[in-house]
């Protein structure tokens, strides 16, 4: 467990918008050293200058996560201004829809470079730092959390590769808190399942690869990005109340962070359906209209 967060240091990816921005704020407020991760050059400023005029030390790196290069130097940056960090946050997300077998290569690199490879990175870049830390100071504590999604443990149809991608970063975590436990009780982790919340990632596309530019969207890519933009849009719970259920989660060393609890019946029929060996269940069970207009959509198309 931790209680005390002033003079620890954080490291946040995606920390320019949602998720990442109201926990880098929260950390501000409690006195930590904050390390600015973001791709998007503009939002990533902003945040920065926000930060430091709230009173925090802040290092601010525009960072692909997806790059191996690009994060092994932010690790070395950061060990060596502030040494292990205490928290790691791998935020950094993209969204992105439509039917599975429309996606090309580069919409699987790329989703899967940010949303996994940059998790994977984070990692196995600051896990080895943190243990070391640990191992020399036994009052040193340090925690990881991982941005899955509810979409990490259902299966929502029109949104293949970020289902996959969220699948991943679930199994990932859960394997990092095992292994954490058989060689430390000094460093733990959690994963957040976040379902609709208002944040930027609907708009992910705004920092696609410019090798990008050329892939005209699909009919079923704009009718999933159109039905992301409204669900996310019309979210009622805010970034900024999940980011305080992830700084309690951490404080009560809790694993599974979920914003949305009452989505977790979907959980529960999909595992008794895998229990008992029947077809994957109907996804719409409680929205059935919501299934109807993609249905519909998607047959017009």
């Amino acid at each position: 467990m931790i209680q005390d967060f002033a003079g620890r240091t954080a490291v946040l990816t995606g920390a320019g918008s949602g998720f990442g921005l109201e926990c880098a704020r929260i950390g501000a407020q409690r006195g930590m050293k904050l390390v600015l991760v973001d791709v998007q050059q503009d939002a990533l400023d902003r945040a920065a200058a926000e930060l430091t005029a709230a009173g925090a030390e802040v290092m601010a790196r525009r960072v692909d996560v997806s790059s191996a290069a690009e994060m092994e130097a932010l690790a070395q940056d950061v060990v060596q201004r502030f040494g292990a960090p205490h928290f790691v946050f791998n935020n950094a997300g993209v969204g992105s829809g439509g039917l599975i077998w429309e996606n090309s290569v580069r919409d699987w690199e790329w989703v899967l470079g940010v949303n996994l490879w940059g998790v994977v990175h984070g990692v196995r870049l600051f896990t080895p730092h943190m243990l070391a830390a640990a191992e020399a100071d036994p009052t040193w504590r340090g925690h990881i959390v991982n941005t899955a999604s509810m979409a990490g443990l259902l299966t929502p149809p029109n949104m293949g590769i970020y289902n996959v991608s969220k699948h991943a970063v679930v199994s990932l975590t859960e394997t990092l808190y095992q292994d954490l436990r058989l060689v430390s009780d000094q460093v733990s982790a959690s994963v957040l399942c976040p379902y609709f919340v208002p944040t930027g990632i609907s708009q992910s596309h705004r920092n696609r690869p410019g090798d990008m530019a050329s892939e005209k969207p699909t009919q079923s890519q704009l009718i999933g990005q159109a039905m992301s933009d409204k669900a996310v849009g019309s979210g009622k719970v805010t970034a900024a109340e999940v980011a305080a259920m992830v700084f309690d989660a951490i404080a009560a060393d809790r694993f599974y962070i979920f914003s949305h609890p009452r989505a977790l019946g979907n959980v529960r029929a999909r595992m008794e359906g895998i229990v008992n060996a029947t077809n994957p269940v109907d996804p719409f069970l409680e929205r059935p209209e919501i299934g109807e207009q993609l249905r519909a959509a998607l047959r017009k198309g």
